[in-house]
């Protein structure tokens, strides 16, 4: 177990930085406050399982600076490994704690991604939820490539400090990565599926299940068919990585 600046750990293939979800949003608003544009990461088994072939994916994340456990599988993961991560830091939670601190505090947001009537209806939910809320900008996810020079411009000149965007692994990391300097947007955070969620379109586990990192297995029996492969096959993947790499951790240390 290696360890690197700001409680940030060394795990599998990446990294992960051990720290409490009320230390992340401090942590984000030093970011938004320096205004230098920065990617922010989540990461679970599903995205540790790309980033074994991705190389192009894992050096996105792991030049990110600061890197959250998503999945209870990172949390299993990092016991088995010896590393001290105080909690999982979802991606959704965090989303849904810094759209409300914008609330509070006045930084204004940017919604990326999602179908038009999604993005919408989330705008439309958090304008009415959050009275001092500033939506500066919203756009859904589907374009082309031609299209992103003017969406980049509009992303830029919006003035937002903080944007979501709503892609799927690894096209938002790509994304993001791509054009995180031309947006001048100080704190740019993938977020997935969070928009269904928030929309409606898409169940969240309950409480009981996500406690018990159970939240997998609830997608799973959403859409069997869909799913099997990331969760079941990708799963096993993942505890024969974690395993393989305990066990390398073992042998340097004799």
């Amino acid at each position: 177990m290696n360890k690197n600046t700001d409680n940030r750990y060394e795990i599998l293939n990446t990294y992960v930085n051990a720290i409490s979800m009320d230390e992340t949003i401090r942590r984000v608003e030093e970011i938004i406050k320096r205004g230098i544009p920065t990617q922010h990461v989540v990461i679970n088994a599903s995205k540790v399982n790309l980033m074994e072939k991705d190389l192009k994916l894992r050096k996105i994340v792991n030049a990110c600076p600061l890197i959250n456990a998503d999945g209870a599988s990172i949390v299993w993961a990092a016991k088995k490994l010896g590393v001290p991560l105080k909690e999982r830091v979802t991606g959704i939670d965090l989303f849904q704690r810094l759209v409300e601190l914008s609330d509070k505090k006045g930084y204004k947001i940017y919604l990326f991604g999602a179908k038009e009537e999604v993005v919408t209806k989330v705008k439309k939910i958090f304008e009415d939820k959050y009275p001092n809320i500033q939506i500066v900008g919203y756009r859904n996810g589907y374009f082309t490539e031609k299209d992103e020079p003017e969406i980049v411009k509009n992303m830029a000149e919006s003035g937002a400090d903080m944007m979501f965007v709503a892609f799927s692994s690894p096209k938002k990391e790509y994304w993001v990565n791509k054009y995180l300097k031309q947006l001048n947007i100080p704190f740019v955070m993938g977020v997935g599926g969070s928009f269904d969620v928030v929309a409606g379109v898409t169940d969240r586990a309950p409480l009981w299940m996500q406690k018990h990192g159970l939240e997998w297995f609830y997608r799973f029996i959403q859409e069997p068919r869909r799913m099997w492969k990331r969760y079941i096959v990708g799963n096993a993947k993942f505890v024969a990585l974690t395993y393989k790499t305990k066990k390398k951790l073992k042998s340097k240390r004799r």
